[in-house]
């Protein structure tokens, strides 16, 4: 094999271990939890940020205020979270979790989104740069940039504000 296919296979195998990963954790999540991968990852974040608002939680997250917004429905109608008007400025609304949202994250495994980000945020401006070139030019490849990006394992996508997604 010459060294250009053992670049590709590599790069193949690497990606495997991407998506088996996270399979692998999102699965567990819901397995053990009963909530998706990105809820548990909100209810995450929520609880090491809490209270918080929403636009803080989006961007902490990286998904669109709007994404978010559906995630904590689903976590209020559950149970798990709770909004709350800010006392200084009645405008501002800030997201807790309930009683019930701290047992399930006491006993929540990672989640794959959240080791992602953690990982992806600890590495330099070059390092960044090389991973997003890198994953730019395999979407280019695969024809998916006009594809909405959907959260892992659910049917919901991070779109802009003006549009919606669905699912979780």
């Amino acid at each position: 094999m010459d060294n250009q296919a053992k670049v590709v296979a590599e790069i193949i195998d690497d990606l495997r271990r991407v998506f088996q990963v996270t399979n692998e954790h999102s699965k567990r999540a819901q397995r053990e939890t009963g909530v998706t991968g990105p809820q548990l990852w909100a209810i995450k974040t929520i609880a090491e940020f809490a209270p918080i608002n929403v636009s803080e939680l989006a961007r902490r997250m990286y998904l669109h205020p709007a994404t978010v917004v559906g995630i904590i429905d689903r976590l209020e109608a559950s149970g798990l979270a709770e909004r709350k008007r800010s006392r200084d400025d009645r405008r501002v609304v800030m997201v807790g979790l309930t009683a019930k949202g701290k047992e399930l994250v006491a006993q929540s495994p990672e989640v794959a989104q959240g080791i992602l980000v953690k990982g992806l945020e600890r590495l330099s401006a070059g390092e960044l740069t090389n991973i997003s070139t890198g994953l730019k030019r395999l979407v280019s490849i695969l024809g998916a940039r006009e594809i909405p990006p959907q959260l892992i394992l659910t049917s919901e996508y991070n779109l802009p504000e003006n549009q919606s997604g669905t699912g979780i």
